[in-house]
């Protein structure tokens, strides 16, 4: 799902020696993560040398701590590929299956007789994912049990049938980790600890846990309209399987090298992992079991990332190369997702775009690939030259210039973006591609309609919309105001406004797309959901 509009930006290097990496790198976090505001720890590494290690900002603004790469940081959903290893270790020792159903663990679970446990693991089951169910700030804020969480969310309606779409899914890793503490007699904590933190030498890594006193551990923050306020509390019991860990970038280099020399599951077993694996009509899903599946440069890259109140972080590793980059962040609404993808390309072999630019084509091959080029759900891309400068503009977008890199490829200006252009039997098709995803344009002679107009606000009342909201842990919006203007902000994007529609009701102008914003008894409000491609995602107001 294109989720607005995505562009990484890169920079051009031809090569980066070890004093140009430290000069670039730190030129770029210096910009992002500012040493008076909330910061980041950062650990670049290739063929298992650390190429980069360096921290920014601020661990605790109260106290004036700056941090350093020894913070230790709640790294929301990467626990995910810590508890998807768990259940493989379990099942390399015979003690349960991928393909068991959730009924062997959970008889009485609704549906649970048609939900594996592979479905759990890649986010296939349908099972109504508890961090989008209305009431959780509040069922949060006091210790439960794993079974207490499922009974939370198990009677809520499946959003589909198993195996039919994808969908992110907090829930499902909640019931893994149920899983495990029943085949083990273990606690999902304990299991952790002795089977993976202490045989990894994984000193300074912890099952969360707010009262306890942990060595280094940097403070939360979530952004304010003036500035940054300590994240909302909530129990590290509700996160659990799906979220509860904590780290530092040292043992996450640690965890890395295990997973990739095999140690703690076979390589028969981490494949599975890292497969990106399929819904029942063949469609790709572009995740495995705790990592989500893409590409770099052409090549796989294995990747997840991590929110939760007050930490955002990001992993990608690119195996052709051996090229592991972690990033950690202490406050919401500053994703560190760009710069860490941004950071791995730099020290590939073959860096992101070099030597892309230079291509030199007439206003003749550039005259041949203008048109409508019509995409799926009615997506219309115009592409048209100006002098010569070639630009591509969405339907209800503004125009970007892109650049030849021979006569038919053309890339977006810092993005991983690019455009594939090819001519049959007299009909033009353009392949717009971004990493893994590709879409396909067929030329068209549809005209663009007439733009939409939104409906006046009120000023007070568009403020009760104000807030961060997660859709995922690797993205959120944020609504800010501005007089009789609302805003919105999407994880690594820039501000864009967004207009009324009805009430409660928004559009976008710049991509069809629409957020409807959802209440409680009280009259707050307390979720958005996203429509967009004929799809919905629906978070919850964590601040």
């Amino acid at each position: 799902m294109k989720i607005f509009k995505t562009l990484f930006i890169l920079f051009f290097v031809t090569s980066l020696g070890a004093q140009n990496i430290t000069t670039t790198f730190d030129q770029m976090f210096q910009k992002k993560y500012p040493n008076d505001g909330p910061g980041a720890t950062v650990l670049v590494t290739k063929k298992g040398t650390v190429l980069y290690r360096n921290a920014f900002g601020k661990a605790n603004l109260e106290n004036d701590i700056s941090m350093n790469p020894n913070h230790v940081f709640e790294i929301g959903s990467i626990t995910k590929q810590f508890t998807a290893v768990s259940i493989l270790m379990l099942e390399e020792e015979g003690k349960l299956s991928v393909q068991d159903k959730l009924t062997k663990y959970l008889p009485n679970y609704p549906n649970g007789d048609q939900i594996t446990v592979h479905q759990l693991l890649n986010h296939t089951s349908g099972i109504k994912s508890y961090t989008a169910m209305e009431g959780l700030n509040a069922f949060g804020k006091i210790d439960k049990s794993p079974i207490e969480i499922i009974d939370y969310f198990k009677d809520e309606p499946i959003d589909f049938k198993p195996g039919e779409q994808w969908e992110y899914n907090n829930s499902g890793y909640i019931v893994l980790g149920y899983i495990i503490e029943k085949v083990t007699g273990k606690t999902y904590e304990d299991f952790i600890q002795e089977r993976i933190f202490d045989p990894l030498g994984m000193k300074n890594s912890y099952y969360g846990d707010k009262a306890r006193i942990i060595k280094n551990r940097a403070s939360g923050y979530q952004p304010t309209g003036q500035g940054f306020r300590n994240a909302m509390q909530i129990s590290m019991t509700i996160p659990y399987a799906a979220g509860s860990l904590m780290s530092c970038v040292d043992d996450m280099f640690l965890w890395h090298k295990a997973i990739r020399d095999n140690t703690l599951i076979s390589a028969k077993s981490k494949a599975k992992a890292h497969t990106n694996t399929t819904l029942n009509n063949g469609e790709l899903t572009n995740y495995g079991y705790g990592w989500q599946i893409n590409e770099l440069n052409g090549k796989q890259s294995i990747e997840h990332g991590g929110g939760i109140f007050g930490f955002v972080t990001q992993g990608v590793y690119v195996p052709d190369e051996d090229i592991y980059v972690i990033v950690l962040t202490n406050a919401n609404g500053n994703s560190p997702q760009d710069i860490t993808l941004r950071l791995a390309s730099m020290v590939m072999d073959d860096p992101m775009f070099i030597d892309q630019t230079s291509a030199s084509l007439s206003q003749k091959q550039l005259q041949k690939w203008t048109g409508t080029y019509e995409f799926e759900n009615d997506i219309l891309r115009f592409v048209t030259l100006e002098g010569n400068q070639l630009y591509s503009q969405r339907e209800g977008s503004e125009k970007i210039a892109i650049s030849p890199v021979d006569d038919h490829t053309f890339i977006f200006e810092d993005s991983f973006t690019t455009y594939i252009f090819s001519e049959k039997n007299g009909k033009k098709k353009a392949v717009f591609k971004n990493r893994i995803d590709e879409q396909i344009g067929l030329e068209s002679t549809k005209k663009s309609t007439a733009e939409k107009e939104g409906i006046d606000l009120d000023p007070n009342v568009i403020k009760e919309y104000v807030g961060s909201y997660e859709l995922n842990p690797n993205f959120k919006i944020t609504i800010t105001t501005e007089g009789d203007q609302i805003f919105a902000e999407a994880t690594g994007q820039s501000k864009i406004e967004i207009y009324g529609e009805d009430t409660d009701a928004f559009f976008l102008k710049v991509v069809p797309a629409k957020l409807i914003f959802t209440r409680d008894s009280s009259n707050n409000v307390t979720h958005v959901t996203l429509h967009q491609g004929g799809q919905q995602m629906k978070g919850a107001k964590v601040n």
